[in-house]
Order: C-alpha cells, then structure tokens, then sequence
C-alpha cells in the first residue's frame, strides 16, 4: 500500500518528465479521473468552468483513503479546490494546502494540455 509520505509535490521548475496520462476527452466535465503513475494513484481533474486543469495525489491524508479523484471541485472566491468526498475536508488545487486550517497538505504536480493530449509533470 501507498503511504502519504510517497507523494511530493513538484514544481513546474522541477519537471525533468512530463507523463501522457489520457486524452482529454476521456476526463469528464468538472470532474476527475485516478491515473497511475510509478506506483502513485495521481488525480487529475479537468476544471472546465475555468478553464484549468490540475493533478494531486489521489490518497486522502485525513482516511488514507484513495478517493480525491472523486471529489467535489469548486471555488473558494480565486481558490480552486477540491472536496473529499468522505468528510469534506477541502485542499487547494493549486499548492495543495488544506483550506480548513488542519495541517494536513496534499501533493500537486503540473498539468499540460497539448494537440488534446493531457500531460503530467514527474521529477523522476
């Protein structure tokens, strides 16, 4: 099983690969979908309403639960964020921070768009 301390975050700076996961197509409307990647359960979420697109790890840091990709996407005035689905704890889609003031962070990695091709960047 994958414990929380497998995921990091990567900064665009930091990207040495960027990982096709699927084509955007496949992603639905303000939603997310689960991709693999080295043993990661990554979400990636395709946030149409603004016309953005993110990915965090999958796992839940609260219910070590992998579910995040299922969540409710929103905004909190310029923040993009995610809803767990379990108890709603809700964590920024752009550094990850959790916006209830708990210390429990998540993971982010950029995300890249090109020809429809939905792209994540990896450090390694």
């Amino acid at each position: 099983m994958t414990s929380i301390s497998s995921y990091r975050t990567v900064k665009p700076e930091e990207v040495t690969t960027w990982q096709h996961v699927a084509d955007a197509e496949v992603f639905p409307t303000n939603g997310g979908l689960n991709i693999m990647h080295n043993g990661l359960q990554i979400a990636v979420f395709n946030f149409s309403k603004r016309g953005e697109w993110y990915a965090t790890q999958n796992l839940c840091p609260h219910k070590k639960q992998m579910i995040l990709s299922r969540g409710m996407i929103g905004s909190d005035g310029d923040e993009p964020k995610v809803a767990c689905p379990f108890h709603k704890k809700t964590f920024s889609l752009k550094d990850g921070k959790n916006l209830n003031g708990d210390e429990c962070d998540i993971a982010t990695y950029p995300v890249k768009v090109e020809e429809g091709k939905v792209y994540i960047g990896f450090d390694s």
